[in-house]
Parts: C-alpha cells; sequence; structure tokens
C-alpha cells in the first residue's frame, strides 16, 4: 500500500469500522462514535483521498478503496470486525465482504448501491452532466480540481455490481435507509432482497440519516449488532 489511512479510534471491544461517503470523512459519524463506542472498538476511517488520508498514487476507485480496508484490517492485526459504510463507504464495505467474507462479523450498509442507476433519475442527471464537463479537460493540473473530477467521476462510472453476486455473500447483513433517500427505494429493497443473511430498516429521513436522525439509526444499527 502506498499510503497510510488516517483513522479516529475510540472504545474497546470488537472491533467497528466506520466508513464515510463521498468527499467526507470519519467526523462525519460524530453521532454514532462516542455511542457505539461503549459497546464496540469504533475506527472511523477516511478513505484514501479524503480527510487525513493522503492520495497516493493508487487508482481512484471502489476496489482500491476495499484494496485499502483490506490492508489496514492488516496493519492493525484485526482478524475480524463488524463494518458500517455509508454512500460510498456501503459500496467499500460490501466489495471488501465480497472478496472477503470471513473477516466480516456483521455487515451494515447505509445508502448504498450497487450500480449509478441505483441513484434517483434527477440527482442522476446531474452527477452525469457534471461528470461530462470535468471528463472534457481531465486530467487536471491543479490537484483540487482533480480531485473533484475523480469524486464525481466514481459516482458517475462506478460501482458496477451484479446483484446475482450478492447470493454468495451469506454474512449478517443490515440493509439501512431513509425515507426519502437518494437511492431509489426500489434499489435497497434490491440488495435487501439478493442478500440471503439479510435485515430491512427504512427510518424517517433523506439519505443522511446516521447525521440527522442519529436516535433511531443508531438504535436499529445496535439492535442488529447486538443481536446473538
Amino acid at each position: 500500500m502506498d499510503i497510510e489511512l488516517h483513522y479516529r479510534e475510540q472504545g474497546s471491544g470488537c472491533p467497528l469500522v466506520l466508513l464515510h461517503g463521498n468527499g467526507e470523512d470519519g467526523s462525519y459519524f460524530e453521532h454514532q462514535i462516542e455511542r457505539f463506542s461503549k459497546r464496540f472498538r469504533v475506527i472511523a476511517l477516511d478513505t484514501r483521498g479524503h480527510g487525513g488520508s493522503p492520495r497516493g498514487n493508487a487508482p481512484f476507485t471502489f476496489s482500491q478503496f476495499a484494496d485499502d480496508l483490506l490492508d489496514f484490517v492488516d496493519r492493525q492485526g484485526i482478524p475480524r470486525a463488524h463494518f458500517l459504510g455509508f454512500s460510498d463507504g456501503g459500496i467499500v464495505a460490501l466489495l471488501f465482504a465480497l472478496g472477503h467474507p470471513e473477516r466480516v462479523n456483521r455487515l451494515v450498509l447505509n445508502g448504498a448501491n450497487l450500480y449509478p442507476d441505483g441513484v434517483e433519475p434527477g440527482l442522476r442527471a446531474r452527477i452525469r452532466e457534471k461528470h461530462e464537463r470535468y471528463r472534457a479537460n481531465a486530467p487536471y493540473e491543479d490537484p483540487a480540481v482533480q480531485r473533484k473530477y475523480e469524486l464525481v467521476r466514481l459516482m458517475a462510472e462506478e460501482p458496477q455490481i451484479d446483484p446475482e453476486e450478492l447470493a454468495t455473500l451469506a454474512v449478517p447483513t443490515l440493509v439501512i435507509a431513509g425515507e426519502d433517500d437518494m437511492i431509489e427505494d426500489a434499489h435497497t429493497r434490491l440488495i435487501h432482497a439478493s442478500l440471503p443473511n439479510a435485515q430491512l430498516a427504512i427510518i424517517p429521513g433523506d439519505h443522511f440519516i446516521a447525521h440527522d436522525n442519529p436516535e433511531a439509526f443508531n438504535e436499529a444499527v445496535e439492535r442488529f449488532l447486538l443481536e446473538a
């Protein structure tokens, strides 16, 4: 691995790795870290090129982010953990679990999608328009502009996960989203239906339920993680 990921750690017990969304960092989970750290060793990561983690020279793709995650847990000496991924972080968590199910105790997918068309049509169109505008002049000499291009490219072109791939993932999984999520309800339900050992929770709020409706979100997640 060409970089070391920045992270915040709090608590003890079974590791719970938190993975944030596009353009964010681990501080997105400000309403989760304190509560979950009472029962778990909470580790809030900054993805490559986000927050305190360097960009490095490796590809800026979800597959690379999943490889980075494997390297991180290996370096930390963590054989198994719970993983909670939000939005892009949910995609990373899912790819990691598909590749390394033996490393996952329980999986929480919050507002994740399997492919770009899982995003609601209006936002999807805006993402594509922005992507085309950036792509016309890429790559950029200005690192800040190049980063914006890479972030929007992720949303416009990735991921590309076949729902049938999920049938092999027997890890206990909670698929959780907001009632007014930017991920289409039918797509969230497709993810749930495609996983053989999954629960579904739809709670009041939009895409950012962990931040905007933390009590309901935390209760649903904690109940799932503590199931026997």
